[in-house]
């Protein structure tokens, strides 16, 4: 058609090419984006399960044994958010990442590593055989504000590369599962729970997972996976196999801390040594 046949008024269609050179860059979304978007699709789905396996039957009496095989998926899931959301620093860092990305990140976290285990202990404490709601509700908030105030932080503060200030989000939502999952005695564990929130907010510096501690975290997920699986279709010793799973993963989260401060107070000594053979003639 020449610009003699054009009609008036016409206006070209619009390529899909111009449609992308058009969309402003900060809302394209990257591979790593559609990962943290899983990441956040895993947390929703554990509180989904959570309420449709163990708190509904429990209100209305149903005691078909639903209940195990919905908190082994609720907490399945959110392994695979801390699974997506391994794999989405290691892509953004490979690849590119939109300018999104962090926010993203961060939306995503506060989904599955604080709503939905501050919500598994909420669940946990109306249905324990005595009931705790109140008290419950204290200690799901406290976690709850734990996360958020730790993605707040992290979003402000810059730390040396390789380390987090605080235990990460998905660690703590692990460790306070673990702890809901072991069923100790009720005070026990509204402690437990409220010691690993205090973790996520403190000053000591945890490693960041790359490089083998990326894989040996990997390969305790899928573990963890199928500790998960074996005690969810009560398989023989899936009891005690659960236990010891959640018992090293509080064993973890203790000692970790603990070496973080012991590294923490020899390098202060080196420190101190090193300005000390300065000040020496």
């Amino acid at each position: 058609m020449t610009d003699s046949e054009t009609p008036a008024g016409w206006v070209p269609e619009a390529t899909e090419d111009d449609a992308d050179e058009e969309m402003p860059l900060s809302l394209r979304l990257s591979i790593a984006d559609t990962l943290t978007l899983g990441n956040a699709t895993c947390g929703f789905m554990a509180v989904y399960f959570t309420t449709t396996g163990i708190l509904i039957p429990h209100l209305s009496g149903d005691e078909s044994g639903m209940a195990r095989n919905s908190a082994a998926t609720a907490v399945i899931l959110m392994l695979c958010a801390a699974v997506f959301d391994l794999f989405d620093g290691l892509v953004a860092r490979k690849l590119r990442s939109s300018p999104m990305g962090a926010e993203l990140d961060n939306l995503s976290d506060l989904i599955s590593f604080g709503l939905a285990p501050a919500y598994f202990v909420l669940v946990y404490g109306m249905v324990a055989r005595d009931a705790h709601e109140r008290v419950a509700a204290v200690g799901a908030i406290v976690v709850l504000l734990a996360v958020v105030l730790r993605l707040a932080r992290f979003s402000c503060v810059t730390l040396p590369d390789g380390t987090f200030q605080g235990m990460p989000s998905p660690f703590g939502a692990l460790t306070v599962v673990s702890i809901v999952l072991l069923e100790l005695p009720f005070v026990a564990t509204l402690l437990a729970i409220i010691g690993t929130a205090w973790l996520m907010v403190s000053r000591v510096e945890y490693p960041k997972p790359r490089g083998p501690l990326a894989v040996a975290m990997l390969a305790w997920i899928v573990s963890a996976m199928g500790l998960l699986a074996a005690w969810a279709f009560d398989a023989p010793g899936g009891q005690l196999l659960l236990q010891t799973g959640c018992a090293l993963q509080l064993v973890l989260g203790a000692v970790i801390p603990l070496f973080a401060t012991a590294r923490r107070v020899n390098n202060f000594r080196d420190n101190r040594r090193e300005a000390r053979a300065t000040q020496l003639p």
